[in-house]
């Protein structure tokens, strides 16, 4: 094992298959990895699902019910049942986003988390994503980070028995704001090699890195290549950055920083990623949002343009 400081050569082995894509009638770069996000408190209807499906996506990522239905077995299976009927009419994978505001650590936020695992197994889902530690880098912060990491080692047995991957996000601040131990990547990595889990990895938003990167004056190169090794899901959408010139093109928040617009409509330098992510095994979920998101065919093919770089031009 490398220490957390130094650069990962290589990509870690999937502990689950790959959802295959739909059938199309020329082979595509990045097969079987594009997902699709269904925006937030949108239901996740079987047509929805079955256009993500149409376009060539392998996967659909959708959001877990809030905690109150998550703690209580009753309404969580309910909305559980209700859920995997929808995807029972589709043939393509599913991840589920946990709550955002989420902290394992507690015994009422592990009950939670408990449900969340208990609700993707029994929709079929391969991966949950947390959002782990959302805490300041403060000495305040020690205890409650120590409690994440022990809440975090017993729940990924849990996720072991029931087949699900947890996969933990790096955050980017939404707006200009204080950052947080989860905007640096390697934060997450030293988190995952501690509780040395085949269940728990990262979820590498590479929008949120790039934001992050530019804040800290690095490259998202940089931020990328030294946990590649521990990543099991890739987000993926752009952004302007920092956006320290005061960029403001007409149509978005003239301050927000994470933006979610599709890949190639921000700053992100796709083509110097594209080997990165050609190479790796991980399933890669687009998060736009409506305003700025094409329809789904239009998306997959732009996406797999940039995401794919020259491996797409060949295709």
């Amino acid at each position: 094992m490398q220490s957390d400081n130094g650069d990962a050569g290589s990509t870690r082995a999937p502990t689950q298959e790959i959802p295959e894509l739909a059938s199309t009638s020329t082979p595509q770069p990045l097969a079987g990895r594009l997902g699709l996000t269904v925006p937030h408190e949108w239901w996740p209807s079987a047509p929805l699902l079955k256009s993500f499906e149409a376009a060539g996506f392998a996967l659909a990522q959708v959001d877990a019910p809030p905690p109150s239905v998550l703690a209580d077995a009753r309404p969580m299976s309910r909305h559980a049942k209700a859920q995997r009927e929808a995807l029972e009419a589709i043939g393509i994978g599913t991840v589920v986003h946990g709550p955002g505001s989420l902290l394992a650590g507690t015994p009422a936020a592990d009950r939670v988390f408990e449900g969340l695992l208990a609700y993707a197994s029994e929709i079929g889902a391969e991966y949950v994503v947390y959002h782990g530690h959302a805490l300041a880098d403060e000495p305040e912060s020690q205890d409650r980070l120590l409690a994440e990491t022990r809440s975090l080692a017993r729940l990924a047995v849990r996720a072991e028995r029931l087949g699900v991957t947890i996969a933990v996000e790096n955050l980017a601040p939404v707006y200009p704001g204080p950052e947080l131990l989860s905007h640096t990547p390697m934060t997450l990595r030293g988190l995952v090699h501690r509780v040395s889990s085949p269940n728990l990895g990262i979820c590498l938003d590479l929008g949120h890195a790039h934001i992050a990167a530019d804040l800290k004056h690095t490259t998202l190169e940089h931020f990328v290549r030294g946990v590649l090794d521990s990543v099991v899901l890739f987000h993926a959408h752009d952004n302007l950055g920092a956006r320290r010139g005061g960029e403001a093109p007409a149509g978005l928040d003239p301050l927000r920083l994470d933006l979610h617009l599709p890949p190639g409509r921000g700053t992100l330098p796709w083509a110097r990623l594209a080997p990165r992510i050609a190479d790796h095994w991980a399933p890669i979920v687009l998060e736009i949002h409506p305003p700025n998101r094409p329809a789904a065919e239009e998306l997959y093919r732009s996406s797999v343009s940039e995401l794919a770089g020259e491996l797409a031009v060949a295709a």
